[in-house]
């Protein structure tokens, strides 16, 4: 597997995130914004200059990460005006992804309803009616342009969204028979809110849909509603990172894994943050592992 950073988490000047890269032996660039600016909104001057950067530097990039289909709810519908909006961003990174050869381009899915299958009369009091059909309404189109445009979709196991584990991202793709246009953004951490296993029971559900990885380490309290991100080794994930590696090795994944550099230290800022972080990630899913 490749390793490589979500560039942001360092810093969103891009030229300083890629010296970090370099100092610490980081090949991928996963990009989700610039400056101040989200993929998918750059002129084809920024492209271009941000692809001269990257191809100078060797540095390709492993995927595009815009917020697609964040915010929206089960109240939305296909081709709304709120669904047509994400939809028209996406064509615009499906675009940018074609101009910097990018083989990724990340997507979210609406609002989480918390309840979305049930028996024993869960079915009729508590289940959210209808709400997992409707996801299933609004993702569909996307994977429809994506396989027109020749891209590979990857929908995110996201905090706050319908597609929330590992489990509901593989039924997502089953659901809607779309193997050939998308695959599972596996976040072990965010999956922690719903009290998913990262190991082995995250990695079961997407070990055979797995397009890219994101790693951090975090402290969920979900009776609290609280979320403290901590140090790579400190949080929840601590002895469950390296079976993840091990994993990914014995399955010969391929593909990237992103350290999500989301910590900021006492007194620090996220640079901070990756450069306590990034020794462990590289120790766990470098070539060998620790």
């Amino acid at each position: 597997m490749k390793l490589g950073v979500i560039c942001d988490g360092i810093s969103r000047d891009l030229r300083h995130a890629v010296d970090v890269m370099d100092e610490f032996g980081l090949t991928h660039a996963e990009l989700q914004y610039v400056g101040d600016t989200e993929v998918g909104d750059f002129s084809k001057p920024e492209i271009a200059r941000i692809d001269a950067l990257l191809r100078d530097r060797g540095k390709p990039v492993s995927c595009l990460s815009r917020h697609v289909f964040a915010g929206l709810s089960t109240a939305n519908s296909p081709g709304d005006a709120q669904h047509q909006a994400h939809m028209d961003a996406l064509g615009r990174v499906i675009d940018t992804a074609h101009l910097l050869g990018c083989p990724l381009v990340r997507i979210l899915s609406n609002r989480k309803e918390q309840i979305l299958w049930g028996s024993g009369g869960a079915e009729q009091w508590n289940v959210a009616k209808g709400a997992w059909d409707r996801t299933l309404e609004l993702i569909a189109p996307a994977c429809d342009l994506a396989r027109q445009a020749g891209v590979t979709l990857v929908v995110e196991t996201g905090n706050g969204t319908m597609i929330n584990s590992g489990y509901t991202a593989r039924r997502l793709i089953d659901d809607l028979e779309v193997r050939d246009v998308l695959r599972v953004l596996w976040d072990p951490a965010n999956a922690l809110w719903c009290h998913e296993p990262a190991w082995p029971d995250g990695y079961d559900a997407v070990r055979d849909v797995l397009g890219h990885v994101h790693v951090k380490d975090v402290h969920v309290d979900t009776p609290r509603a609280t979320l403290e991100v901590r140090a790579m080794g400190q949080g929840q994930l601590a002895d469950q990172f390296a079976p993840m590696a091990a994993a990914l090795r014995a399955d010969g994944y391929d593909g990237v894994v992103s350290l999500e550099s989301v910590y900021r230290p006492p007194n620090g800022d996220f640079e901070d943050g990756f450069r306590l972080c990034v020794a462990r990630f590289k120790a766990l899913f470098g070539e060998t592992g620790d």
